[in-house]
């Protein structure tokens, strides 16, 4: 079994659980990905969503990527960390009218709007400031993701997005209000795809209702195909960086863009998940009856992908090379969800050994809370310590 290359001896003298970044690794994602964009008309919108940390903003801005927020403070996180409001989209079904207004008052690039009533509120807004709103309209294609029912959001029946049957009245809101701009179409199928197979269904889709548009004399500037490429959690040693070759030329087979049209995406975990590893210290080998316990200082609150969407993630014993035995690798927290991985084969582990869980560089860090009165995991990088 290959494991991950961490600096083991300097993380013995420091407080666990921490957030631990690749930063090289973080590096040879994103150079990826610029060089699969080049000499195309297509532009990557980082989205903040995954991972907030300033250092990992500054990284990803000074690449020249743009920023996918889904809140007011998330476009003014990115602005703060270098991304410039002519790359910024902002997205999210409940958007306020205080979210709003940042965004016209920083001129942002483009609202993906979800609703009528969240286009009127918009149209409103934008005249008392006597601004002229962006729109790329989210629609729900009713593609089916294939992946977990918390991270699909392109059915009918999802909180997300607008149905076709509205769209004639949108259009209508449009022509009679000239303080919105309609500029494009925006999706978003769902989150953590490995079946590229419904990036094709998108794509069928996307031509279809640019047909429309076209036929009712709306020419759009731009397609945003939102996000969701998977990562391989499984092997994160073997497979290090997602598969953004077939990715990008899928789009690039499938979706045929008319004259001056650009192509936008907003991807997130696969940009992010792999250079993270959340570190945790075991604090006691537990021998059930029929079972052995890692009892670890990390829990839900640092990292609660495992107990919200029975997430894997590959766990390693970053401190020993004895044999591997089956443990249940569990925190702290007073809750029987608290678990990261059952029956794990892990080299055989004793109080005090540094346990690394890795590819949780997306939705780790930035989802972490207090329950329990815990305090939040510090964060550190490969260039700095």
């Amino acid at each position: 079994m290959i494991k991950g290359i961490f600096p083991t001896e300097k993380f013995k003298y420091i407080e666990t659980p921490f957030y631990w970044y690749d930063m090289d690794l973080l590096r040879q994602t994103l150079d990826v990905i610029r060089n699969e964009c080049n000499h195309k008309p297509f532009h990557v919108h980082y989205a903040i969503k995954a991972n907030a940390n300033p250092v990992i903003l500054k990284e990803i801005a000074s690449y020249g990527f743009g920023a996918d927020c889904v809140s007011g403070n998330e476009i003014l996180l990115a602005l703060e960390c270098g991304f410039k409001p002519d790359q910024i989209a902002f997205a999210g079904v409940g958007k306020t009218d205080r979210e709003i207004g940042i965004g016209l008052d920083h001129d942002i690039f483009c609202f993906n709007v979800e609703s009528i009533p969240e286009l009127a509120v918009l149209s409103s807004l934008a005249a008392d400031r006597k601004k002229k709103a962006r729109v790329a309209l989210r629609i729900n294609p009713n593609v089916d993701a294939h992946t977990h029912k918390y991270i699909t959001t392109g059915l009918n029946e999802n909180k997300f997005g607008i149905n076709e049957q509205d769209l004639p009245e949108i259009l209508k809101m449009f022509q009679d209000s000239p303080q919105i701009e309609l500029i494009g179409m925006h999706f978003h199928i769902g989150s953590q795809i490995t079946d590229l197979s419904s990036f094709e269904d998108l794509c069928v889709k996307a031509a279809t209702l640019q047909q429309w548009f076209n036929e009712q004399g709306v020419t759009l500037p731009m397609i945003n195909v939102g996000g969701g490429l998977g990562i391989n959690y499984q092997h994160p040693n073997h497979c290090p960086i997602a598969d953004f070759e077939s990715y990008f030329r899928l789009f690039e087979k499938y979706l045929r863009l008319q004259e001056n049209q650009t192509l936008h995406f907003e991807l997130g975990r696969s940009m992010v998940a792999p250079c993270g590893s959340l570190i945790t210290r075991v604090i006691y080998v537990k021998e059930g009856l029929e079972k052995k316990f890692l009892i670890v200082d990390a829990g839900m609150t640092d990292l609660i992908r495992p107990a919200l969407y029975q997430a894997f993630h590959h766990i390693e014993n970053i401190s020993s090379d004895m044999d591997y035995l089956p443990y249940d690798v569990v925190g702290p927290i007073c809750e029987s969800s608290d678990v990261f991985g059952r029956e794990r084969m892990l080299n055989k582990s004793s109080r005090g050994d540094l346990i690394a869980i890795r590819s949780a560089g997306a939705y780790g860090e930035t989802m972490v809370s207090q329950y329990n009165c815990r305090e939040k995991p510090a964060s550190y990088f490969s260039d700095h310590i």
